[in-house]
Order: structure tokens, then sequence, then C-alpha cells
């Protein structure tokens, strides 16, 4: 399956390359290039890509404000685009915000063409593009944000989110590997499970808590102290 992109960056060079290392791939087609958040919002409707590779830092409408707006008022029927947020520093609080919004995960600008490639691919499969080596920094840069910094999006109360009480104690457990930066892989490998069970129970993960993608179960995990105090005991799985 071809995967549809499309790039936005303020920064004519920066799209030139960007379109250049993505065409390279077989598997990849740019479908499109915006120059500034509010065009990237109407190409995105337009166009419907699976994945935006989105700068954060533009001129005009943000990268964040983009974000939101193709996350939050998407006008056909399936899914949106799977969003990848563009930074020039690895923790730039527009790219907290950015993920906040609901993008899927972040990349450094200077990142090599095969990684880029890799993370379109992570992402389009509904994976969050998080390096477990920058992980605890992300999150607790997260926490930190002053909670207006996205409108409409509201930080979870401190403790332990009443929500995960709807979970079972085997999905707790997902979710606190989700929350470490493992992949599907990695937490079918841990946990004795198929990749397609994981998929599965992360996908009813995120329907039961409300949240978008596992950058934002992440964050509730984080945030419930869940990395810290465990999953609760329970027998049922």
């Amino acid at each position: 399956m071809t995967l549809r992109v499309l790039i936005v960056d303020d920064q004519e060079m920066v799209r030139d390359a960007l379109r250049a290392v993505i065409d390279r791939r077989d598997d990849f087609s740019v479908v499109g290039a915006a120059a500034d958040g509010e065009q990237a919002v109407a190409l995105a409707r337009d166009l419907m890509p699976d994945v935006v590779v989105m700068d954060v830092r533009m001129p005009g409408m943000t990268g964040v404000e983009a974000t939101r707006q193709i996350l939050t008022a998407w006008p056909h029927p399936g899914p949106p685009p799977r969003i990848l947020v563009l930074t020039t520093f690895d923790l730039d609080e527009y790219v907290h915000a950015a993920l906040r919004a609901g993008a899927s995960g972040f990349l450094l600008k200077n990142s090599p063409p095969a990684q880029l490639a890799q993370a379109i691919r992570v992402v389009a499969d509904g994976e969050a593009m998080l390096a477990p080596s920058v992980t605890h920094r992300l999150i607790g840069a997260f926490t930190a944000l002053p909670a207006g910094l996205v409108p409409g999006a509201p930080r979870p109360p401190a403790g332990r989110n009443r929500l995960l009480d709807a979970l079972t104690a085997r999905e707790l457990e997902v979710l606190v590997l989700v929350a470490r930066g493992r992949s599907n892989r990695r937490i079918a490998d841990d946990l004795g499970l198929t990749q397609a069970t994981v998929k599965s129970r992360v996908n009813r993960i995120l329907t039961r808590l409300g949240l978008d993608n596992r950058v934002q179960a992440a964050l509730l995990a984080h945030e419930a102290g869940l990395l810290t105090a465990g999953p609760r005991a329970d027998p049922h799985q």
C-alpha cells in the first residue's frame, strides 16, 4: 500500500528536501506541500493524506493549531490523517502542545532519511513515534506545561484518573508498557501475547479512555502515577 503524505513547512528549501527524501521511497507518495498552518488544514481536507509531516514553528497559524483543527474537525468519513510533527529541538514546547492536540509523534529535523521513513510508517500504522530514550523527558515536560497552552485540551486531574477503573489488570499492564515507549511487538514479547492481541487491547484502551492516540495514553498513565505505582492487583484479565 502506498502511503499518501502531506508536507508542511514554512521554508521552501525544507519542503523540497522532505519531498525528495519521501518521494524516493516506493511505498510513499507526496500528495501536496503547505507553507503554513492554514494551508495545511485546507490541503489535508482536500487531499485526505494518510500522514501529515508537520512543522510546528510557522508564522500565522502554527503547527499546533493546524494539528488541532485537522484532528478535531475532520469533515470526511473515516479517521483523520496521522500527524508527525517536526522540530529543531527535541524538547520544544510547541511539539509538546501538538502531541497534546493529538499528533502521533515527533521527529527532529536533522534525523536521517531512514528514520523519517520509519517514523511515517510507524504513525501510519497507528503507533506513536516516541523513542524510549526520550519518552521520560518528553512526558515530564508535558506535565509542566500550562493547561491552557492548547485550547480544548484539558489536563486530567492529579492522581489516579477514575477512567482507569474501567480497565482490566491486563489492560493496565499494557498501558504502562505503552507509556514506557514499547512498540506492539515489544509488548507482545514482554507479555507473551500476539501482536494482533496487543493492537486490539491498545485500541480498546484508547476507546475506553476517550483518547486519540498512544501519546495521550502515555501522558494519562504518567499523570495517574502508574509508572511509579504499577498496575493494581486484580485476578481478572
